[in-house]
């Protein structure tokens, strides 16, 4: 029964929890969780809700198709001309099986209109445990293992195998949907992140349970990450949550994140100071020699080595270490003088979308590292500029925010923002985004 090769996105969100856990390809054996995330039984309820309106539409097109092989629709004596006229589902459900898998229950009221009698209708039953297992290539992806379909009219019942073939073609789509999330996400032009499953996910009470290794690249080339003192495990939640999703995020997730940007590039610094070469030149006379004419200085900061991001409770800050070359010229840059800064800024963090947002926050007072007779000049004349333009190079450069693991069907919305130490925890509802909404509005 149905017809093969469907297109269109009508029944992804009838497997929409394969999406939620499809994040991304397998990793190597080496690697070790630095995120991971929960679905919890309300997300699992949620999914279950706005799946509903597209296993109606899916079901329709199926079996009111006249292409479509006869139902064993109750009574032996049922003409095989009947035609299935109305199809409306009552109740979909998905149920965690602990340690097995989910349950996926359909209950469909069917009109059949016989080729002589009066129109009737009858009970559509679909029963199916559902597993989440790792394909041969590796991905993550959902398959039936189980089905049990009944068609029910007046007191008599019948079994509908094709029902359950058809259960299974509709993980063709999802599953295939699943292996397109394996593309990276931008997080600068030149720099990408992705996550990847470590193992298939774990079925408690608690809800599936994902734990994920990210990976970056720059120019399209992998980037070698620094190795975790510690390998990152969720924690555990005191008490059960009413959000649908719970992401955490390591320590090491986020230096893994800035090592990357080092990398790309997205550090190297070019600060226009308020000063020029003329009145540099009252303070440190050999620079009117060095430059003639009066030119803008400016300041070309780079990383001397990798940043590193430190969490505590409520509060997360990035530490980095630059080398501060002083010169003027444009392009042809000459520096006169070089200092290196170390630069402390608080982090705030947000969800917008399924993007985390990162901005820093007000610095500290820069660590200057100048030689004795230079210290309190150089404080006086770079100390502010370093304080208020690197915030503001670092907000640039992360404008877009960091691509959380997402489905491509959801957004996230009600994030509560948690810092503890050694992690980031988000606690979220999942939203149908409009366009799969509005296609649901039309079944």
């Amino acid at each position: 029964m149905g017809r093969p090769g469907r297109k269109g996105s009508a029944v992804a969100p009838l497997c929409a929890l394969g999406t939620l856990l499809s994040l991304l390809v397998p990793t190597q054996a080496s690697r070790s969780p630095d995120c991971g995330g929960i679905l919890t039984p309300s997300g699992l309820s949620y999914l279950a809700e706005v799946s509903r309106p597209y296993a109606e539409m899916v079901l329709r097109q199926d079996l009111m198709d006249t292409r479509a092989p006869d139902l064993p629709l109750g009574s032996p004596k049922a003409s095989s001309r009947d035609q299935i006229s109305s199809v409306q589902v009552a109740d979909l459900s998905l149920s965690l099986v602990p340690e097995a898998g989910l349950r996926l229950g359909i209950e469909a009221d069917l009109g059949i209109v016989p080729p002589a009698a009066a129109p009737r209708l009858a009970r559509l039953s679909i029963l199916a445990d559902l597993r989440v297992d790792l394909s041969p290539d590796g991905d993550l992806q959902l398959t039936t293992s189980a089905c049990r379909p009944t068609v029910e009219e007046v007191r008599e019942k019948a079994e509908d195998k094709l029902i359950c073939l058809e259960v299974s073609k509709l993980l063709l789509l999802p599953n295939e949907q699943l292996m397109s999330l394996t593309a990276q996400f931008p997080v600068t032009p030149s720099c990408q992140v992705q996550y990847l499953p470590l193992a298939a996910p774990v079925i408690s009470e608690e809800g599936i349970t994902m734990s994920l290794q990210t990976t970056f690249q720059v120019a399209g080339i992998a980037v070698p990450l620094p190795v975790s003192p510690v390998p990152f495990s969720m924690p555990e939640l005191v008490s059960s949550s009413p959000s649908h999703l719970t992401l955490a995020l390591s320590e090491h997730f986020y230096t893994s994140l800035f090592f990357a940007l080092e990398r790309a590039g997205a550090f190297n610094m070019t600060i226009l100071s308020p000063l020029t070469t003329a009145t540099m030149a009252q303070k440190i006379t050999q620079v009117g020699s060095l430059y003639p004419e009066d030119l803008p200085v400016m300041l070309r900061a780079e990383l001397r080595s990798s940043p590193r991001v430190e969490l505590e409770e409520g509060r997360a800050a990035l530490k980095l270490f630059l080398t501060v070359h002083i010169g003027a010229g444009s392009p042809d840059f000459q520096s006169f003088l070089s200092m290196s800064a170390d630069v402390t800024a608080g982090l705030l963090l947000s969800v917008t979308d399924t993007r985390m947002m990162i901005s820093a926050a007000a610095i500290k007072k820069p660590t200057l590292k100048l030689s004795p007779s230079q210290a309190a000049l150089l404080e006086e004349l770079f100390l502010g500029t370093v304080r208020e333009e690197v915030p503001v190079w670092m907000n640039a450069v992360l404008s877009e925010g960091v691509h959380l693991p997402h489905a491509s069907s959801f957004t996230y919305t009600d994030v509560s923002v948690m810092i503890h130490k050694d992690y980031v925890l988000l606690l979220c509802n999942l939203k149908l985004q409009a366009r799969h909404s509005e296609q649901g509005a039309a079944a």
